[in-house]
Formats: structure tokens, C-alpha cells, sequence
């Protein structure tokens, strides 16, 4: 198996893959822009050490990311070297597991996606299975037993040197703030290798829920059980905690995890409302969760900082990424109205951070000359008191800096993208 792994057409497809991926650099600072350069150098050497087994990974980079309560996630970041081997791996053993995987797992499987989990969550909400098990998985991929996956693994990959370069990955130390420290369980999030071994131990858990006949839907440790009674939710709880906690030695999240009902319960990013139209019994739309609106706002505001050292041409082209990304995940959801208000506080801060960086009062009296404002109007507003916020969604702005001139820029709306990305819509794009 080694060989097919380290053979130059896998590894080839695996520098581009990682490319691709984008991602910051490990301990040792390589990025994966230099991959293409830098990777055909040491290729030679570094495949002689594999067949030897001699072949140790560098330590992973520890990096904290914000979550959406305030908290902080770990994400344990490899040296670009070894996410190429990593994913040059996961490539060869993948097609080995990919048949016994369920229908109902999601999470990072060829031709599966978010989308399809919550339109088999919502079909099962429309037989009348309206009690759901929402079970959240405490610390997922910090607490993965590394001897349990690895002899779940060794069922299908029965080549020594794979499975040693997979258990050396496993056991790598993690960097954190400058200090090596020992991982003895647990799946560094980041690690292309990642997504394919948790699904490998959850599978075990795909098998039990199929075994008791439960209707369930997965997406990596985010899963659901849909049931038709209270009683019958209770019961299934306390059995699968139990199968968690004694097979797979991984623990519920007690404070994330319960018994909803639809209109309770969230799913990847949406929420279920009912219909309410006559014979429409157990019939629920997609709509966007308040959380996802919280995330997408959040980062609209990181991007439209005024006191970041952007130009404005750079702002709005990340804006445009997040936005066509957002959109492109929630269409087909009703939304329009929620996002011509983004719109309007959007275009706002743009305007906020045009005005910051005109800086100067004769610099700004200029400015507001030449977009068209009197002489006498344009020194008042260039050396007014009020704060920038106030400037910003005052007429004088909104006057001159106008949503054309603002496209003339390269600036697109919520709402033109959003009809661009559902042509069937017929309600207008924002003037």
C-alpha cells in the first residue's frame, strides 16, 4: 500500500489538493504557496526515509480560533510536508472505508454535503418523526482514543509502514504558544487525515443507530435521531449516551445536547418553521438560523473595520467572497427582507471607513467638492463635530457616496447576489 501512496501521480494530486486548501503554515513557516517549489526539492529524501521507516512528522502548530460563544476552538495545524503525505494517504485508504459508510453520514464524503443532511433531516420531520435527539459530542476531536481508531483502521490497512506514519501523526506533539506539549488521544482539527478518521470511528456509531432501526442523520460529530414520541426520544438518549460513553469512550455534551422539537431545533446553520397552510400537517421551510446571521454579520464587521489597513478595492472583494459563499449555502431560504437591512449597515460602514481614510478636514473638504457637495456645505461637514458613525449614515454621505458609485467600485449587494444566485426569485435586486 506504501507504494501506491508515495506513487508520484497520488502525491502529485495531493500537493495540489493541499494548494488548493490554502491554510496557514506549521512550525517550520512553509506555505503552501512555496509547496510547488519546495516539495519536488525533498521529495526524494523524504520517500527514502518512509520506505525505511524512518520518517518522523514535525510537531503541529496550535492555533486558537474564535467560536461563536465567546470560547475559543484548538486547531492542531501540520507542516505543509506533512499535509501533502497526510492527504497522499487519506487518498489510497479512503476508497477502502467509503462502501461501509452510511447513507446518512455527510460530513466530508464524496458527493455528499451540508445541504443534503438538512433536506433528510427535514423529510423526516415531514413523516411526523418530530421528537429529535440532538446530541452534541463533548471535546469530539480532543478526546478520540487513539488505540480504538487505530485497530479500527488496521481492519482495512494491513500495511505496516501506513499505519505507522498514521500513528506517528496521531502521537505528534502539539506547539502551543512557543511550548511542545504531548497529545495521548485525540485528532488534531486541521490535519486533511482528520475528517476521514473521524468518520471511520463514528461509523461504529452509524452501525448501532442502523442496528436499533433509528432514523438518524450525521454530519461529522454533529448528529440527530428523529422519533416519533417523547418516550421513545428519552429511551433512545440514554441508549446511545450509554453506547458513546462505554464503545467509544466519548462523552455528551450535556449543556448543547436534548430532546427538541422542530421549531427548537437547528441543523448546520438552519432552523425549521411550520407552514401553516391548510393539509400542511408536519410541513416545515427552511430559514436561516439567528446564529448563522450572528456569524455572517460578525464577519462582514471584521472585514469593514475601519481601522484595518485596507483599501477599499481589497474590502470589497472579501466582502464579495464571504457573501457569494453565505448566500450560495442558504439559497432558496427566504431572506430578503433580513438582507436589505444587512445592505443598509454594509454600505454604511464602507462609507465609515471611506471617511477615516480621507483623514484630514481639507482632505475631506476636497473630497466632498468633488463628489458634487457646494463649497460652503462641504468646509461645515469637513470639519464637523460629529462621529464618524453619524457622518457615515448622515445624507451628506449617503447623497455622495451613493450605492452606483460604490458599485462603480467593485461593490455588489447582498441581495443582487442573492438574485443572481436564484434567478426564479421575483422580487427586484436593491436600488
Amino acid at each position: 500500500m506504501i507504494e501506491r501512496v508515495v506513487h508520484p501521480y497520488n502525491l502529485q494530486k495531493a500537493v495540489e489538493q493541499v494548494i488548493s486548501n490554502k491554510g496557514s503554515a506549521g512550525v517550520d513557516g512553509i506555505k503552501t504557496t512555496q509547496l510547488k517549489m519546495l516539495f519536488p526539492q525533498k521529495k526524494a529524501q523524504l520517500l527514502e526515509a518512509i520506505r525505511q521507516g524512518n520518517y518522523l512528522p514535525q510537531a503541529i502548530l496550535g492555533v486558537e480560533i474564535p467560536k461563536g460563544n465567546g470560547k475559543t476552538r484548538l486547531l492542531g495545524v501540520p507542516t505543509t510536508t506533512d499535509r501533502v503525505l497526510q492527504q497522499a494517504v487519506s487518498q489510497v485508504i479512503a476508497p477502502l472505508f467509503e462502501p461501509e459508510f452510511s447513507s446518512n453520514s455527510f460530513g466530508f464524503r464524496p458527493n455528499k454535503n451540508a445541504r443534503q443532511a438538512v433536506g433528510q433531516s427535514r423529510e423526516y420531520i415531514h413523516q411526523g418523526l418530530n421528537h429529535i435527539v440532538d446530541i452534541d459530542l463533548k471535546n469530539f476531536f480532543d478526546e478520540v482514543d487513539h488505540c480504538l481508531l487505530l485497530n479500527l483502521v488496521y481492519r482495512k490497512v494491513k500495511c505496516q509502514t501506513t499505519m505507522r506514519l498514521i500513528r506517528n501523526w496521531l502521537r505528534v506533539p502539539i506547539r502551543i504558544n512557543g511550548k511542545l506539549q504531548k497529545r495521548t488521544k485525540g485528532v488534531p482539527q486541521g490535519s486533511p487525515l482528520s475528517p476521514l478518521l473521524s468518520n471511520i470511528l463514528l461509523n461504529e456509531l452509524d452501525k448501532e443507530m442502523t442496528r436499533r432501526k433509528l432514523k438518524f442523520v450525521r454530519y461529522a460529530d454533529d448528529f440527530s435521531i428523529y422519533c416519533k414520541s417523547q418516550n421513545q426520544a428519552k429511551a433512545t438518549a440514554q441508549v446511545i449516551a450509554k453506547f458513546l460513553k462505554t464503545k467509544l469512550q466519548l462523552t455528551i455534551n450535556t449543556e448543547k445536547s436534548g430532546i427538541r422539537r422542530p421549531v427548537n431545533f437547528t441543523l448546520l446553520g438552519f432552523g425549521f418553521v411550520p407552514t401553516y397552510q391548510k393539509g400542511s400537517k408536519n410541513q416545515y421551510q427552511l430559514v436561516v438560523a439567528e446564529k448563522a446571521w450572528k456569524k455572517l454579520k460578525e464577519r462582514l464587521k471584521s472585514i469593514s473595520r475601519k481601522t484595518a489597513p485596507v483599501k477599499l478595492e481589497e474590502r470589497i472583494a472579501k466582502i464579495k467572497e464571504v457573501q457569494r459563499g453565505w448566500l450560495n449555502y442558504f439559497r432558496g431560504t427566504s431572506i430578503m427582507g433580513k438582507l436589505r437591512d444587512l445592505d443598509g449597515w454594509l454600505r454604511n460602514r464602507l462609507r465609515y471607513c471611506i471617511w477615516h481614510d480621507w483623514k484630514k478636514p481639507e482632505r475631506k473638504r476636497k473630497n466632498l467638492i468633488r463628489l458634487g457637495v457646494d463649497q460652503d456645505h462641504a468646509y461645515a461637514w469637513s470639519r464637523t463635530r460629529k462621529g464618524g458613525w453619524a457622518i457615515a449614515q448622515s445624507p451628506i454621505l449617503n447623497t455622495t457616496i451613493t450605492l452606483k458609485r460604490l458599485k462603480q467600485r467593485g461593490y455588489q449587494s447582498l441581495t443582487d447576489v442573492y438574485i443572481e444566485l436564484n434567478p426564479s426569485l421575483c422580487e427586484p435586486p436593491n436600488t
